[in-house]
């Protein structure tokens, strides 16, 4: 499995570098009028966006802006009220988190929901654990296949964790470390899609550093990437562009060079 997941970052590099036919031009994912509703409480209202291919879009805006609600319903938490969702150019509808992560749309949330006695191989496959026969009769999981297996996801994406600790309960690794397992195991998994909330929330300055670095590193593999973060230096230090909302709607667009702190702050909140 490994193997498929580096050709294909491979090819996509290559098309990076003209050395291979032209990718799709047309975004990963869009969002068309997208309005949700909570009895009498509009969460979203109309709220349009597009995801490139290999890029990092970040959602900025105060609590309640809307920001998790529209994560939810691309990652098939929530349905939408009124609008449309297109990945790869048609038209999708998601009933649940499962038909979002088989069509390669990961979620990583602040939780990270890793099982904290387990080893980083048995994260990476859990609930999908490869088996073996003992003696050529007797079933059992193919923990030698999970450890190789996530090591080369995690070479793949150039994190930092010695051979030791890979056998040791994720609990013991530091945040950073824990982040760079959730991450790899969406890469591993085959995620085109990987949408990040609050990840550098509660790390430290350098630890916040390894988890923008590794996103960078997301974007050269041509994985799109929607980055939340309340975080301003984060947001500018990783995104190609900035989607503002505020109050549950669209109400700025930046390139993310083109724009700074200060206006993206009065833009989430009205000034």
């Amino acid at each position: 499995m490994v193997e498929a997941v580096v050709d294909a970052r491979k090819h996509a590099a290559q098309e990076a570098a003209g050395t291979a036919p032209a990718p799709d031009t047309g975004p990963i994912l869009a969002g068309h009028n997208i309005s949700k509703h909570f009895g009498g409480v509009t969460a979203l209202s109309n709220v349009s966006f597009e995801l490139r291919h290999g890029e990092v879009l970040a959602l900025a805006g105060d609590n309640g802006a809307g920001k998790s609600t529209l994560i939810k319903i691309i990652a098939g938490v929530y349905e939408a009220d009124e609008g449309e969702l297109f990945y790869k150019g048609e038209r999708i509808t998601l009933s649940d988190p499962r038909e979002a992560r088989d069509m390669g749309i990961e979620t990583i949330y602040q939780d990270l929901a890793l099982a904290d006695n387990l080893d980083v191989g048995e994260n990476v496959f859990l609930g999908r654990e490869p088996g073996r026969k003992l003696f050529g009769l007797l079933p059992a999981i193919d923990r030698k296949k999970m450890r190789a297996s996530s090591r080369g996801v995690l070479d793949l994406l150039d994190i930092e964790i010695s051979v030791n600790k890979l056998a040791l309960p994720v609990e013991s690794l530091s945040g950073g470390q824990r982040q760079a397992v959730a991450i790899g195991r969406a890469i591993f998994w085959n995620a085109n899609v990987l949408i990040m909330d609050e990840l550098t929330a509660a790390l430290g300055v350098p630890e916040q550093r390894k988890v923008r670095a590794l996103i960078r590193r997301l974007r050269e593999q041509n994985v799109a990437v929607i980055f939340i973060s309340h975080n301003l230096g984060d947001i500018f230090d990783v995104s190609d562009r900035i989607l503002v909302l505020r109050r549950g709607k669209a109400v700025a667009l930046k390139e993310t060079g083109e724009t700074d702190g200060d206006e993206i702050v009065r833009f989430m909140v009205g000034g």
